[in-house]
């Protein structure tokens, strides 16, 4: 069992500024993400998108960032486990909280802070004949471990920049690799969509445009994957692994089962301390949800800051919490 101070649940730019709010006053952090990598919507969804609204930077990219967050927060070490989700919280007899997730990781911890963004991630998943059926037998959504396709036979469908970025990523990897997409233009920065053309020129991986993926096969595990073009001629790719990436959708997931005052689809909090209606659960960012809530990253800082002080009490009951001025103490290191 992992024990810290703080899990936080959501590894997105909120959750990253709280470690180092946390970490000021001494509290060690733990955050769990369903995504397989650091940054949440930033690096999912829009990495290359500019951001105007971060005090101090006219703009800075998306996964910038999250990798100038990355090096704020490297002085307090904080422990992640990415790639599974949070499904439980049990309470202790001593008021402490163990948080389970889905790959049996636990964590005890004081207090818990949600900063889940809109909540989990889940995968859009295209309607594709027996693709639930190859779920875990080939199908996957998410690339989680890249050695997991080496020299294996990948087919990738999607025009995102997802799709483009594994592309390029697992045609040093994979014995093969396909990438299937409906138009003939990609969604991606124009960058990428050229290297994945320059490769797909040189023969490197096979590039199928303005067509789409109907159907899958095989016995036990994938096998086949169909591919219908524009002219509804069917072709059969072998595969081992068909990776659709056509984006994600928000879910609250298990948080909407914990007892936790909400609206709608966000949690209520006190924005005394962003605390919620249950003991040591607090929730920042744009989960949250209070007279005035306006859903900006440099909000969700705020809120992370306001956070630590409260749970403070939590970690240290016999201290007397003394406001200090990085400017006066600097930052500490553990």
């Amino acid at each position: 069992m992992i024990t810290t101070d703080i899990c936080i649940v959501g590894a997105g730019p909120v959750g990253l500024f709280a470690v180092f709010e946390a970490g000021l006053l001494k509290m060690r952090c733990h955050l769990i993400d369903v995504l397989p990598q650091v940054g949440g919507q930033l690096s999912e969804i829009y990495p290359q998108k500019p951001i105007y609204d971060i005090p101090g930077y006219p703009e800075i990219n998306a996964q910038e960032l999250v990798t100038r967050l990355m090096e704020q927060i490297k002085p307090f070490h904080p422990g992640f486990t990415l790639g599974e989700r949070v499904e439980t919280v049990d309470r202790q007899d001593d008021g402490s909280l163990i948080v389970k997730t889905n790959g049996q990781t636990a964590v005890s911890c004081q207090v818990l802070v949600i900063a889940g963004g809109l909540g989990c991630f889940e995968p859009r998943k295209p309607d594709i004949d027996r693709l639930i059926e190859f779920e875990g037998k080939g199908v996957a959504y998410m690339v989680k471990d890249p050695e997991t396709f080496r020299n294996r036979q990948v087919v990738l469908a999607g025009g995102g920049d997802s799709a483009l970025d594994w592309a390029i990523y697992l045609a040093n990897i994979a014995a093969r690799v396909t990438l299937i997409h409906r138009g003939n233009t990609f969604r991606g920065t124009p960058d990428t969509a050229e290297k994945v053309f320059e490769l797909a020129k040189a023969g490197d991986i096979d590039l199928i445009l303005q067509s789409n993926v109907t159907g899958l096969d095989g016995r036990e595990n994938l096998e086949v994957v169909s591919v219908q073009g524009q002219q509804q001629a069917l072709t059969l790719l072998p595969a081992d692994h068909f990776i659709p990436l056509f984006g994600l959708s928000p879910k609250l997931g298990p948080i909407a089962n914990w007892g936790l005052n909400m609206d709608k689809s966000a949690i209520e909090v006190n924005t005394t301390d962003f605390s919620t209606n249950v003991a040591r659960i607090y929730a920042i960012g744009d989960i949250n949800t209070y007279p005035g809530k306006l859903k900006l990253i440099l909000c969700g800082f705020h809120e992370a800051a306001l956070m630590a002080q409260g749970a403070f009490k939590y970690v240290y009951p016999d201290q007397k919490l003394s406001f200090k001025y990085t400017t006066v103490y600097g930052v500490p290191e553990f």
